[in-house]
């Protein structure tokens, strides 16, 4: 007989640059996890709310948001990469494939591709890595790189310093040819969101917000997210210093579809796809009882090549929250994402 205590999860000492981490599990997008992500993240795409509407444009079902895509990747890779981190850093270079629908089962890897300890913190460094997902064919769905702050088990331990280059993996974005009978769904969406009607320089201020409760430990559940800083409060109330007060942090990937999803409704309720974000962090934490609102900036409009349908329309997605101090609210910004996507032309739609 014996008592075993299982490890979980990768120290800063264990990651070494170059190795190829392929994680276990992979993920079937259910109707069940499909409805309760769309419908809490507050998407207004109806790709992703009206089976027929997506049908019509050419999908094979309904359509799964890019982020909520980006949130069930991730969390297949948090066991062996960020279980054991105080942070997620910084996102890079999110590049999308093709289409995810209900059904879908997605898998994924991880590259490790740099490790460096902390100057100033012995028990701290950052990991850069690299995660594509792969749906049940083998296509790629998504491909980003991400950097984050992870602890080290042994102060004393003798990292693995160095970098390792990128793989060069193709994402071939896929939207469905064009068919002039989607005109007779536009009432579905927004009559001002489409490409002609954004301007570079204008700066919208979404109206809604929602606020996060304890369900968000039930919604990283869902998503196999098994870092314990979301959900083991014994363990941030016993070291309070080390994590945050002693709060469970909310999982950056729920402001993240959050400021997505309060944005579609003024921004991207006529996309047919998003195409990248180049970069994106999570700038200040989330608590249960935040209420996360969100502002888009338009960056710029471009042709879509090959696509007279289409136009591209960058912008920078800004999340943030109230707190009261002093008897007055302070605007917190908590997420910030620039990115880029494929809107419909009215000339075509309309």
């Amino acid at each position: 007989m014996a008592t075993i205590r299982k490890q979980h999860g990768h120290f800063l000492e264990d990651f070494r640059p170059g190795s190829l981490l392929r994680h276990k599990g992979g993920k079937t997008i259910t109707e069940g996890l499909f409805a309760i992500f769309t419908d809490f993240s507050m998407t207004a795409n109806p790709l992703a709310k009206n089976r027929r509407y997506a049908q019509l444009h050419g999908y094979r079902d309904l359509v799964v948001p890019p982020g909520i895509v980006m949130a069930v990747v991730f969390s297949q890779s948090v066991e062996d990469i960020s279980e054991n981190a105080r942070a997620n850093l910084e996102y890079i270079d999110m590049r999308f494939g093709v289409p995810v629908c209900v059904g879908d089962t997605l898998e994924s890897e991880t590259l490790v591709l740099g490790v460096r300890g902390s100057s100033k913190d012995p028990t701290l460094g950052v990991v850069h890595v690299q995660t594509t997902g792969r749906n049940q064919r083998g296509e790629v769905v998504l491909t980003f790189q991400r950097k984050v702050q992870v602890w080290k088990k042994d102060p004393a331990a003798k990292l693995a310093d160095g970098e390792a280059e990128p793989q060069h993996i193709v994402a071939n974005l896929e939207i469905p040819s064009y068919d002039a009978g989607c005109k007779g769904l536009a009432h579905f969406s927004s009559p001002d969101t489409y490409f002609e009607d954004f301007t570079p320089g204008d700066v919208y201020e979404h109206t809604r917000g929602r606020v996060v409760t304890t369900d968000h430990i039930m919604l990283t559940g869902i998503l196999d997210n098994t870092s314990q800083v979301h959900c083991n409060q014994w363990m941030v109330s016993e070291q309070p210093e080390r994590y945050v007060g002693g709060q469970l942090i909310v999982f950056g990937g729920i402001p993240f579809n959050l400021c997505l999803g309060i944005a579609s409704a003024d921004i991207a309720d006529n996309a047919l796809a998003d195409v990248r974000y180049a970069t994106g962090r999570h700038t200040a934490p989330i608590f249960a009882g935040d209420t996360v609102f969100a502002a888009t900036e338009i960056r710029e409009k471009r042709d879509f090549p090959g696509r007279p349908d289409l136009g591209i329309v960058a912008t920078t997605l800004r999340g943030h929250k109230f707190v009261r101090k002093e008897g007055r609210a302070e605007k917190i910004e908590i997420f910030y994402l620039e990115l880029e996507q494929a809107l419909k032309r009215r000339s075509h739609y309309v």
